[in-house]
Parts: structure tokens; sequence; C-alpha cells
């Protein structure tokens, strides 16, 4: 199992969109994939449909009650492709972890138990660096950026690298950059060229700037709207395509070890990334689709999701 956090401490990047959207690409290549919605607006929910204002059993009751993370799993409406949600007592979960010992360890702790279910996990951080963010890091082998081709995105990732360092030295000594992926792309722009050729420049031989880039697209947009991940709304879209593609070269990465990591605080990167394998291949939840109970252990189903009417 590979466990990745989507994140950066900038908002309105396409995280969330990107952290769906790989979700259902790496599905569709037959990779049992759990998305985890770390992020309080919820929107990761409810772009897959569920009404966040109706789930009684989140990753907040996973967090703060200490529930089973397998009783807060849902099936969703594509095969392999699984969700542990959010609801809306998230945002009070940084001052009620606050005062724990183990704030930064919670999640790691509940996965954990899961090791062996899912190829991927995907978590879709808040664009913030609280505990949050801070459990998603720990919990993760490596982390994908999504970010603009934008002036101030490059601000943003930087600090954002320097936030890695500090983690990696701290929490997580494993932990890697396994990429940045231009998202929002208009490559038509001249300011797109130029933030691309120094993003890739800064990178080069430390780490992957992957060539797939995500086109801004009305269909994108659409999507949530119907609860559905682009792959499914408009399955030969450019944007779908643009997916599929990432979702290769993450595989490529992840599997195969090509990319590089992150070395230090320093944000210089060189150290190639350990392999954090793959156990129990053939054990876990296998194909989940509509219908499906969400683990074969699990000694009492959860509610059926409620989908937004």
């Amino acid at each position: 199992m590979v466990v990745i956090s989507v994140a950066n401490q900038k908002g309105g990047v396409g995280k969330t969109t990107t952290a769906i959207n790989l979700a259902s690409a790496l599905a569709e290549k037959n990779r049992r994939v759990l998305l985890v919605d770390l992020d309080p607006q919820g929107n990761a929910t409810t772009s897959l449909g569920f009404n966040r204002h109706q789930v009684f059993i989140s990753i907040y009751e996973v967090l703060i009650e200490g529930i089973a993370v397998r009783s807060a799993i849902f099936p969703t409406i594509q095969n392999n492709l699984s969700l542990l949600p959010s609801n809306e007592n998230l945002p009070g979960v940084e001052v009620l972890l606050s005062q724990r010992p183990d704030r930064a360890r919670i999640l790691i702790k509940a996965l954990s138990s899961i090791n062996s279910y899912y190829d991927y996990i995907l978590i879709d951080c808040p664009p913030s660096l609280g505990i949050l963010t801070l459990n998603a890091l720990v919990a993760s082998d490596g982390i994908l950026i999504p970010m603009q081709a934008e002036f101030l995105a490059l601000e943003g990732l930087t600090q954002l690298l320097k936030t890695i360092g500090i983690v990696r030295e701290d929490l997580n000594r494993q932990l890697e950059v396994f990429g940045v992926v231009f998202t929002m792309y208009d490559g038509r722009t001249r300011l797109t060229r130029e933030v691309e050729e120094e993003v890739r420049g800064f990178f080069e031989g430390r780490t992957t700037v992957f060539e797939t880039t995500i086109p801004r697209t009305v269909r994108l947009a659409e999507a949530p709207s119907h609860g559905l991940p682009i792959t499914m709304y408009e399955s030969s879209s450019n944007a779908a395509e643009a997916y599929r593609n990432l979702a290769e070269e993450i595989i490529n990465v992840t599997e195969t070890r090509i990319g590089k990591g992150l070395a230090g605080a320093d944000t210089g990167i060189g150290r190639v990334a350990e392999e954090p394998g793959r156990e129990g291949d053939s054990a876990g939840v296998g194909r989940m689709g509509e219908g499906d109970s969400p683990h074969p252990d699990q000694a009492e189903s959860p509610p059926a999701p409620p989908l937004v009417p």
C-alpha cells in the first residue's frame, strides 16, 4: 500500500479536484483505492455524491472518538474506489486534538489497521499546515503537490517544501515528494510557460515534475455537481485523459520507484525513495462497487451512504 497526501497550503490550486480524479483514474486501472477526505470543507465527500450533513460515521469519529476506521469507509459508485468521508464536525478537530500528546500520529494509527486492503490511499489535505495536514504527512509515504503556473504559487511551493523538510526531520523520515503536477493549465500564456520552466529547472534531477498537465475545462468544474469524477462524468474529455495519464505517471513513480524524494529541510532533494511495499496484494476489499460492504471483516456494516438528491 502507498499512502499519498495531495497537499498544498495555498488554496484554489485544484487540490481536491486532483485527489478525486486521480483516485478515480487509479481505480480504473484496477488499483484498490481509498480516498480520505481530511479537508474540513468536505468537498471531496460532496463531489462523490455524499451529503456531508447526513454522514454520521466519518473521519471525525475515527480521529476523535476512536471508532474503527473500517466502520467509516463507504463504497462509491465506481468499482475499486472507496471513501473515508468528512462531515460537518470536522472543523472542530484542530481544537480538540491540540492538547493530545499523540496528536500528530492519530491518523497513521487508524490507517495501520487497513494497510493490506488497498493499493493506494489518497488523502485530500486542507489548504493549511495545521494538525490535520500534519497527521496526513506523518501517515504518508509521499506527497503529490498540485500547483498553478502562477507567480504566487511559487511562494507557496517554497513554504510547503520547508514544512515537508521539518516533518521529515522530526516525525516521518520516509516522507518523499512524489512529484508536482500543474493544474488549471493554459499553455497559451507566457506566464504559464515561464513559471513551468522555472519549476522544472528548480527540481531538475531531484524530484519529478510530471509531464502531464491538467487543463482548465468546464467539464471538470461541472462534474462535482453530479457527484461523479471526470472519468465517469465525461470519460472522453481532455481532463479525463489527463488524469489517466497522471495515474500512469504516479504508478511509474510509486511502483517502479523512479521518483526521487526530499533529502532535508533545506529543500535539497536527492534521496531515492525506498520501496514502501504493497502488502496483502490479494487480500482485503477487492473490487468495491455500489451495494458492496466496505470490508469483509467488519462486524457491523455502516449505513448506506446518503446521496445528494
